[in-house]
Formats: C-alpha cells, sequence, structure tokens
C-alpha cells in the first residue's frame, strides 16, 4: 500500500458532494506520481529516509504555491469596503486622496521555468464613490495573482486589472520590485501597471506615488530578458519521461502546458535540477596533498553557495564561513580558495538539507587541516518563504566543528566573532 492508500480514507460530503482528503484528490496524486519520476532521474533512491515523502511535500507546497487559480478578488473585497466621509471623487480633506500600500512581500512561481521568484509589490489608490478598501486586503488582492505561475509584467497588471474592476477607485497604480534566482545570483527587474488616474506614468500622480515610495524607479533587465533560464541556451536534450512528468504537474495545477509561454517550461525546470543530480564525489574531486600543522588561525569568508532541498524540491542558498589552523612556512601553507570552493560547491550541488551539507564539508576538509575545523553555513530557504508559514526576511544559520574547536571555546569565539565582522 503506498501513503495514499494508508490513511485519510475518510470521504467528507458537502453539499451532496464528496469531499476527497487533499491526499487523495487527484491532482495531489499525479504530482505526487511526476515528483517520483523526477526524482529516479536525478539518481535519487526514492526510498531513502529522507526523500520518502518528498512526492507529497511537493504536491502540497506545489498546489499551495498555486492555489491563486482557484480564488476570487471580489471574495476577499466586497466585505472590506468601508464608507469614509469626505473621499468623493478622489478628494479627501483636499489632499489630493492618494493612499499608498508599501512593501508588501510575496513569491510567485516563473512560468518559463517553475521556479519561485520574490516579488514586492507598492500598491498607490485614489479612493472614490466615498468608500476605501481595508488595507489587509491589497496584500490579500496581490497574492490572488502572485500564486500563479507568472511573469512580472503580467502580475502588475492583473493585481492592478483586480483592484480597478472591484474597488472602483479613480486610479491604481502598482510597482513591483521582482528578484529571479539563478546560479550566480538574482536577476532583478521593476514594472509598473497604472490604470485610471494613473494611466499616465508622467503625470503628477505618478510623481507623488514614486515619491513616497522612496525609492528610485529604475528597471534593471527588461521584461525580455526576466528569467534567465530564458536567455541560456541548451542542445542537451532533457529525458522524454521526466519532461512528460513536468508536463502532469502544469495540467495538475490548472494550467494549459501547450500555452506558448509554457511550451519550453518543462526543458527549463529540468536543466535547472539536473544541477542537483546524485553523482559519485570521486567525479568532482579526488586528490588532496595537504598536510597542516595547527599555528594561526585562518579563515575562508563569504563563499557562496547554491542548493535544493530535498523535502520540497525548492533552492535555498547563502554563504559558508570556513577556520582551521595553518602554519606560515612553505609546507604547512593554508588551503586554496579555490579547492574550499569546490567542495562547497560539490556539496551545495545536491537535494541537500543544510545541516547535512555543513557537516559533509567539514568531514571533508578535516583530514586535510588536521583535524581542526569549524563550518557555519547561513542560508535563506524558500521552503520557508513561498509556502506553510511564508516567512519573509528568516535566515538559517549551522555550525559543524571538528577537532579542537570542539572543546576550545576560545577558538570557537574568536572565528564566530570574525564572522561579524565580514557583515
Amino acid at each position: 500500500m503506498n501513503t495514499f492508500d494508508k490513511e485519510h480514507f475518510n470521504v467528507e460530503v458537502k453539499n451532496g458532494c464528496f469531499d476527497l482528503p487533499f491526499e487523495l484528490q487527484p491532482e495531489t496524486i499525479a504530482i505526487h506520481e511526476a515528483v517520483k519520476v523526477i526524482l529516479k532521474g536525478l539518481g535519487e533512491d526514492i526510498n531513502r529516509e529522507g526523500i520518502k515523502k518528498t512526492p507529497f511535500r511537493v504536491a502540497k507546497a506545489l498546489r499551495q504555491g498555486t492555489r491563486g487559480y482557484k480564488q476570487k478578488v471580489k471574495d476577499f473585497v466586497q466585505s472590506a469596503l468601508f464608507p469614509e466621509t469626505g473621499l468623493d471623487d478622489g478628494e479627501a480633506g483636499g489632499v489630493g486622496g492618494l493612499v499608498v500600500i508599501r512593501d508588501l512581500d510575496h513569491y510567485s512561481y516563473c512560468e518559463s521555468c517553475l521556479l519561485p521568484f520574490k516579488v514586492k509589490c507598492h500598491v498607490g489608490y485614489v479612493p472614490s464613490g466615498g468608500r476605501v478598501l481595508g488595507l489587509s486586503k491589497f496584500s490579500r488582492v496581490a497574492d490572488v495573482f502572485a500564486k500563479r505561475l507568472q511573469e512580472p509584467q503580467r502580475l502588475a497588471e492583473e493585481i492592478c486589472s483586480g483592484l480597478q474592476r472591484w474597488v472602483e477607485p479613480s486610479g491604481v497604480a502598482v510597482v513591483l520590485q521582482c528578484s529571479h534566482p539563478h546560479y550566480d545570483g538574482f536577476v532583478e527587474a521593476t514594472v509598473t501597471s497604472g490604470s485610471g488616474g494613473f494611466e499616465d506614468e508622467s503625470s503628477e500622480l505618478w510623481c507623488e506615488f514614486l515619491s513616497l515610495l522612496k525609492f528610485k524607479l529604475r528597471r534593471v533587465v527588461s521584461v525580455e530578458d526576466w528569467c534567465p533560464f530564458v536567455i541560456e541556451n541548451s542542445s542537451k536534450e532533457a529525458d522524454s519521461d521526466m519532461v512528460s512528468a513536468v508536463v502532469s504537474i502544469l495540467k495538475a495545477l490548472g494550467e494549459d502546458p501547450s500555452r506558448k509561454e509554457l511550451v519550453s517550461t518543462p526543458t527549463r525546470f529540468l536543466k535547472w535540477m539536473m544541477k542537483f543530480k546524485n553523482v559519485n564525489f570521486e567525479m568532482k574531486l579526488n586528490r588532496f596533498d595537504y598536510k597542516l600543522k595547527e599555528r594561526r588561525l585562518s579563515c575562508e569568508m563569504n563563499i557562496q553557495f547554491w542548493s535544493m532541498c530535498e523535502h520540497h524540491l525548492l533552492p535555498f542558498y547563502g554563504v559558508v564561513h570556513i577556520g582551521y589552523f595553518c602554519g606560515d612556512d612553505e609546507h604547512n601553507k593554508a588551503v586554496e580558495r579555490s579547492l574550499v570552493e569546490s567542495i562547497v560547491k560539490f556539496y551545495g550541488f545536491k537535494l541537500q538539507v543544510q545541516e547535512r551539507m555543513t557537516r559533509q564539508i567539514a568531514e571533508t576538509l578535516s583530514p586535510q587541516v588536521n583535524g581542526d575545523i569549524i563550518v557555519v553555513a547561513e542560508a535563506e530557504h524558500t521552503c520557508m518563504i513561498s509556502r506553510g508559514i511564508e516567512k519573509f526576511g528568516s535566515s538559517t544559520a549551522t555550525v559543524a566543528v571538528l577537532g579542537r574547536f570542539s572543546s576550545d571555546l576560545s577558538a570557537r569565539t574568536k572565528f564566530l566573532e570574525s564572522i561579524q565582522k565580514t557583515d
């Protein structure tokens, strides 16, 4: 019996219709089976303890992250329009009536590659008809459209039109600052949309709105250059079974895989995922020739890494700091940074958990530095931001210590203080 057969057989009846538990819904099962195909294609053992429940967790994360397809703006707005005297035809106490809501943090999924991207949303509107919208509902409306497969410009336009239609103000302006992950960091894009009195971006109303945002509007890249996986060309054909699996995921999310914007999405997504394919250690590193004695503290700071959470198949990224002891003479010199970077990169580009990655880096470098080493990894996890608790701004630090650092408090303290100096 599989995970769906063992539990949750109780089927509720609502309004005369059967309401299946989440685990037994066809969309969940389709994604579950597709993820198993992808994991096998990555060389993973789908029965491994850390991976066993990944298909279900991914299904839950993806369906939660695209719940906007089943939501309607009017359901959030209609009960939150409040009468306010003095608000008529855009007039509010003689000051123009402009209302600005800043820094609404959201996540959306890129329709070109299925990776989650950050969205910081800013909304300005001029109330009319003697009513205002409850402030919390602006984030709700933005979330309806963010929780779909998107690209920045369309997202901005949908938020703007949704507010214009259901709130009926004198005008709406939307500015989105979007950040798309890539191996070397992030691709940034800023997009705008306006309606009513905000249709002309050169108008005084737009100038007032932008001045209240307290940052200068600049478009770092064009929308056409938004997704780095669209820009990159790859002649390597993706595995047909894995492509079919991604297509089935798109269908389960309520999308049309034949839509022109989604035709190449499965291939782009798999190109990203194959970076984390399980390989043998010997394929990457096969020689170490350092024999170091305990001397002075040597530190390698801010080594960037990217990895993939094996529980949800969502990226996490950050920096690694490494401390060990070395000498000053030719035979006891420090480990070359390029070697340390290659080890960090090797353990990063896997399906991972941060705690394990930190320990693996420490254990691999330990024999080369006489067994005394401390490793600190600091990372942001998109699985904590794009799903579940959606805790923006959170980060995780993990520590692994071996040898002298396990018992020498002063050595650990000295290293940790050196990390603070690099922030």
